[in-house]
């Protein structure tokens, strides 16, 4: 890898943490908290999940600790303390953020904290394989255990799929979350 693709990387994930920030300056606490139907969890969901995940993510490529430790998280006052990674839909339903600007402002954090280690990264540990192949149960059917495939899952397939496909996928239900509650997508 060299520092043109760490700076690509880079930009995408700028270009997606923007978004995020946009579509969070452009609603109100009342729409993330809406569910729209009995089965479709709210953007709260989306928004908290896709942060928990980045900030571990983050960590686990090899950059500073999770910023979204208990204390953190507290002035918050999410309904559910958890990801929701493997929790059924019936439980995430109940998501919800009790402090809109305290979630805004750890976002921040964590983007931040995101952004300034992907440019500092090393170019040449982005090869570096982070997860071999076979992999775990609880990776063996994720999208980047298909892009690793046999090689195994490198320090740039974590952060392309952890952090920036991850985001991106979560910013796509934001978009359409947003039609429910009455506003517009974010990007044409």
């Amino acid at each position: 890898m060299n520092d043109a693709y760490r700076d690509s990387l880079s930009r995408r994930l700028g270009a997606v943490h923007r978004l995020y920030r946009e579509a969070c300056a452009t609603m109100d606490l009342e729409q993330v908290n809406a569910v729209a139907a009995p089965t479709t969890l709210p953007i709260a969901f989306s928004l908290v999940h896709q942060l928990l995940i980045e900030d571990l993510s983050r960590a686990l490529c090899g950059g500073p600790a999770p910023l979204c430790e208990p204390a953190a998280l507290a002035p918050l006052r999410l309904g559910v303390h958890d990801h929701g990674k493997e929790r059924p839909v019936e439980e995430m339903m109940a998501q919800r953020i009790g402090d809109y600007d305290a979630f805004r402002a750890l976002q921040e954090r964590v983007f931040s904290a995101t952004e300034a280690y992907v440019v500092a990264v090393a170019p040449t540990s982005l090869d570096e394989v982070l997860v071999a192949a076979p992999y775990p149960e609880q990776l063996a059917h994720t999208f980047s255990a298909l892009v690793g495939a046999e090689r195994g899952i490198t320090r740039s397939d974590a952060l392309e799929c952890w952090v920036y496909q991850h985001a991106l996928r979560h910013l796509g239900e934001i978009e359409h979350a947003r039609s429910l509650v009455g506003l517009g997508g974010m990007t044409s």
